[in-house]
């Protein structure tokens, strides 16, 4: 049942963080594993989508520095297979492409936080409790992370229909 519930948020968020399809399902089932051996230890002091997001960041972590420290040859995002968009335009196809490439490029703290809101659909306390930080420090990351996307993508010459556009849009009708 837990496997079933969180299999593919928790996939989805250890895929974007490490960039590679076979190492985030290995880490995947050692995150799985790992609650699984911690649920006699679990405390009602959180919610339980927060404690498997703390095993999951602390796994994540602990293979992005061990990484650093082994050489290895590594794939571009370039060249790992683009997520599927049934029946997109290629113009739509290819924004997809150059926001997951401009979201790969930021630091894992800053990665981190946007996925967990934006992609798993976390609360922010349940991402500041998740990482174990503060509400106003998950604020900053995100509020840094989508403006880091966002120059990236301005530098591909993407741009994104935004608030900002829409106040125009309203006020010149």
């Amino acid at each position: 049942m837990i496997v079933r519930s969180y299999e593919t948020p928790l996939f989805n968020y250890v895929l974007r963080t490490v960039g590679d399809r076979a190492l985030a399902e290995d880490l995947t089932q050692d995150i799985f594993l790992r609650i699984y051996q911690g649920l006699p230890g679990f405390s009602l002091r959180c919610r339980f989508t927060t404690w498997i997001f703390q095993i999951a960041k602390n796994r994540v972590l602990d293979e992005l520095r061990a990484r650093e420290r082994r050489p290895q040859a590594t794939i571009s995002i370039e060249d790992a297979p683009p997520i599927d968009v049934v029946d997109a335009p290629f113009e739509q196809v290819e924004t997809i492409d150059a926001v997951w490439r401009a979201v790969a490029a930021l630091n894992p703290d800053l990665k981190m936080a946007l996925l967990l809101r934006d992609i798993v659909g976390l609360a922010y306390t349940e991402i500041a409790d998740s990482l174990e930080i503060t509400l106003a420090t998950v604020k900053w990351r995100i509020y840094k992370a989508r403006e880091e996307v966002q120059l990236a993508l301005a530098r591909d010459g993407i741009r994104l229909y935004g608030f900002d556009e829409r106040a125009e849009d309203t006020v010149s009708t």
